[in-house]
């Protein structure tokens, strides 16, 4: 897990080349030009961009979510959400989708924080996250998402 600022991103450069090609992209100007919901592929499925928006929800009513094949950088453009983080084996699998890439599972947080807006989180397979989760009360939040396969 990473947890750090947009304007930091460079510090992260030469763990892996996909990831590279992402870091180089937290910019004002590439997470401005993204789409809600249309994903930017910038390599094939190895490597894509989608920009959300939603509500965040109570965490009593969310899942951990974790992959195998894939890390994740959640990257906040407006509003705050909490997120949880933990590692799979401390916790219950109540769904496995393996040709999703997709797990969710159940049980305690070992890391919590906030994501806000000019920060971001890198979630590598292994890092089970739960996001979407409401601070104060319900939030509307965009974000963007990269999936970068490894």
């Amino acid at each position: 897990m990473i947890y750090a600022m947009n304007r930091d991103a460079s510090a992260y450069l030469g763990i892996h080349p996909r990831l590279d090609q992402a870091l180089v992209r937290i910019t004002p100007e590439f997470l401005a030009s993204l789409e809600e919901g249309k994903p930017v592929k910038l390599d094939g499925d190895g490597l894509y961009c989608t920009r959300f928006t939603y509500e965040t929800v109570p965490p009593e009513g969310n899942y951990f979510e974790a992959h195998r094949r894939y890390l994740d950088i959640h990257i906040m453009l407006s509003g705050e959400e909490g997120v949880d983080v933990a590692p799979p084996e401390e916790l219950r699998l109540v769904e496995a989708r393996e040709e999703n890439d997709f797990y969710a599972y159940d049980g305690p947080a070992r890391f919590s924080t906030v994501l806000k807006p000019g920060e971001f989180l890198v979630v590598f397979p292994g890092d089970a996250h739960r996001i979407k989760k409401q601070l104060a009360g319900p939030e509307t939040v965009s974000k963007a998402v990269f999936k970068i396969l490894l």
